[in-house]
This record gives structure tokens, C-alpha cells and sequence, in this order.
């Protein structure tokens, strides 16, 4: 059995995007229990370079919705980073999840030789469709839920690595 584009893409990113808002609503809980402004929750970060929570759930979700419309050949819907409250972080990941949700294998697969451009600050980076999401996509979501997970954990939110995971299986 072969492992097709849509199946490494979108529920892959759903499953990461699920977890996160899970994640995301278990620091709520904690903030309201412990009486902490969630702002505090929502502004850290793990060092002063670093960006801040809701910047790391903003990219998190624009990597994942980037990647599906990439690989598909469509524009991507542009959000506009305004979300600083849990409530609304949780809805913006509901509304990528769902966006995510509407594509079908039809029109993902086949996408391995598709040539993606990325327009970064250091200049266009040309992958393949494959190699986007391999190298690119899973690794920079991971990446941004990680340290999602470190900035609330560091903040004594109570997470362990099934949080992270999720549901198996």
C-alpha cells in the first residue's frame, strides 16, 4: 500500500491542529483556575527573540491551509492575525480545520511533482509538491505546535506528551 498526498497532508495537519486546540483549551482551564490572566498565557514566549503564543497558533494555522491550497493549485484564504484570546485562537483553528476538511483526495493527490514557490524574506524557494510537504509543511507545523506546547508547559500549564499526541490510533 503507497501512502498518497492527501493522506500525508490533511489529516495529518487536522490531527496536529486538533491536538493543538486541545492543547490550547486545557491552558484555558488552568488560567481560569488559577486566576491568571490569560493575556499572560497568550503573550509568552520561551525567550525574548521568540514569538509569542498566538503568533506560533497564527503561523501553525496558515502553514496548514498554505499547504492544502498549494497542493491543490488554489489560492489559500488570507486571515489576519488579530486573535489574542483563547476563544478566538480556538476558532481560527476551527475555522483552518474545517477549510482543510473541504478538499478532497481528488484534488490533492497526484500533487508529488507540483512545483510550489515559496516567497520568503531571503528570497523564492522552489520545492516539488513532495518534497513541500515533507520538508517544509509537516516539519514547520511540528515545529510551531512544539513550541506552542513549551510556552504553556514552561508556564506550568499541566501537559504531558499524549496532549501533544493526542488520539492514537
Amino acid at each position: 500500500m503507497t501512502l498518497s498526498m492527501y493522506q500525508a497532508s490533511v489529516p495529518v495537519l487536522v490531527h496536529g491542529l486538533t491536538n493543538l486546540k486541545a492543547i490550547l483549551g486545557k491552558a484555558q482551564a488552568h488560567a481560569a483556575e488559577k486566576q491568571v490572566d490569560p493575556s499572560v498565557f497568550i503573550n509568552s514566549r520561551l525567550f525574548p527573540d521568540m514569538l509569542p503564543l498566538n503568533r506560533q497558533i497564527h503561523i501553525a494555522t496558515d502553514t496548514a491551509k498554505g499547504c492544502v491550497a498549494r497542493l491543490a493549485g488554489v489560492e489559500a484564504p488570507k486571515f489576519e492575525d488579530v486573535e489574542v484570546t483563547f476563544d478566538e485562537l480556538a476558532e481560527r483553528i476551527d475555522k483552518t480545520v474545517a477549510y482543510l476538511k473541504e478538499f478532497t483526495a481528488a484534488q490533492i493527490d497526484g500533487s508529488e511533482e507540483r512545483t510550489i514557490v515559496l516567497k520568503m524574506r531571503t528570497g523564492p524557494i522552489e520545492f516539488t509538491g513532495v518534497n513541500y510537504l515533507s520538508y517544509f509543511v509537516l516539519p514547520n507545523l511540528y515545529f510551531h505546535i512544539t513550541t506552542a506546547y513549551d510556552i504553556l508547559r514552561h508556564n506550568g500549564v499541566e501537559l504531558g506528551k499524549l496532549d501533544f499526541l493526542g488520539k492514537l490510533g
